[in-house]
């Protein structure tokens, strides 16, 4: 039986990484590794000095994923502590909905762990070995803490192939049936939390859709549309409403939240986005209010050339199809591409359709998806709202 701790010693560049905030170490960066897939690991820097304590992974490039600077002891305990945490931490926001994200990994400095509320739901996915391991624990602590009616363990993102972990949706506490009725502001949804997109709903736009509904007016376009979230909170405040999206499930989805929610004004399309934006300019249509929420565009950084091509299309097309003095509510939710970046974009996007910007707000993720100082992948939503001076 193994009395020391599982160690893994790191080189000068991967402490650096850690004094300046991050809390992941690459496989490159590591120089001597006595430790099992999934261990909490005693981080050692390269005088064999305690730097922290860490989960470490044997297949992933982030090799490491750091939990704490101290040599605290990491039980079900320290676990259930930082759950409590996060907890705390939502019931001071008074989050206006009965779906929200509870822990949001590193931005929680619970790395690797989300777990999203949908009613008396829980949805946990557990993104690395060392997560994916303390599932059991994770569990335990979750229903101690907030005795879910179930908890489904939605692990089927595509990242945990990259840990050597198998794509897998089962339900591990309770009763989780196939559809969550939840209230996000005024708007009821039905969350399809075993198949739907995320864990069953786009949780990190309700405070910009809240926001756009300041300047909500006249006729709405919602493009990329899936749920119909910006849709349906938007159409209240505006004459007409289209949305669009590619997905007949979407489509039909959106159809049907219309109906449960009384919205009777909007009307929905099934279409490739950059066709009908192109199809709807030829037609010399004309909008008050667009919103732009589409999927990321590069979910890695050998996509970002094309991906930014892509944001800027979409975004010239819509500011052809505003009327001056109307709205965009344009978002980019891809990692790799920085608030910076995505303000030159949407500046090329303005110069080449002849229009002239003002920023109304700059916005980001929802306040339930904290954003970590030093860790730049915590910040993956902008969301610009501007007004078309002419």
């Amino acid at each position: 039986m193994r009395h020391s701790p599982p160690t893994v010693s790191i080189t000068r560049r991967g402490l650096q990484r850690l004094e300046n905030g991050h809390l992941w170490i690459y496989r490159s960066d590591l120089t001597q590794i006595d430790a099992q897939a999934g261990d909490v690991v005693h981080v050692l820097d390269s005088h064999g000095r305690l730097i922290g304590q860490a989960l470490y992974s044997d297949r992933s490039q982030i090799a490491l994923r750091l939990l704490t600077h101290t040599d605290e002891r990491i039980d079900a305990e320290w676990w259930g502590a930082r759950l409590q945490a996060a907890s705390h931490v939502r019931q001071a926001l008074a989050i206006d909905a009965t779906a929200y994200r509870l822990v949001h990994a590193e931005g929680d400095l619970l790395p690797s762990l989300i777990v999203d509320r949908y009613d008396d739901v829980l949805v946990v996915q557990t993104l690395s070995q060392g997560t994916d391991r303390l599932l059991p624990v994770l569990r335990d602590r979750l229903v101690g803490l907030f005795a879910p009616a179930g908890i489904l363990a939605r692990n089927d993102p595509k990242v945990r192939l990259l840990e050597g972990l198998e794509q897998r949706v089962e339900a591990i506490y309770g009763t989780v049936p196939k559809r969550v009725t939840v209230r996000d502001g005024p708007i009821t949804y039905e969350a399809d939390v075993w198949r739907g997109q995320k864990t069953g709903l786009f949780l990190d736009q309700r405070e910009n859709r809240e926001a756009a509904a300041h300047y909500a007016r006249g006729r709405l376009l919602d493009c990329f549309s899936y749920q119909g979230g910006f849709a349906l909170r938007l159409s209240r405040h505006c004459e007409t409403a289209l949305a669009l999206d590619i997905s007949e499930d979407a489509c039909a989805g959106i159809r049907d939240h219309a109906a449960r929610n009384g919205v009777t004004n909007l009307e929905v399309r099934r279409a490739n986005v950059f066709d009908a934006l192109r199809e709807l300019e030829r037609a010399d249509d004309r909008f008050d209010t667009i919103v732009l929420d589409p999927p990321a565009f590069a979910k890695r950084k050998t996509a970002l050339p094309r991906a930014l091509s892509g944001y800027k299309e979409i975004n010239l097309r819509a500011l052809r199809l505003l009327r001056p003095g109307g709205h965009l509510i344009t978002c980019t939710c891809s990692a790799h591409v920085d608030e910076a970046t995505f303000g030159e974009v949407v500046l090329g996007a303005a110069v080449d359709a002849g229009a002239q910007v003002v920023v109304v707000e700059k916005r980001m993720q929802a306040r339930d998806h904290p954003v970590l100082l030093g860790v730049p992948e915590t910040y993956y939503l902008k969301c610009l709202i501007l007004r078309r001076a002419a």
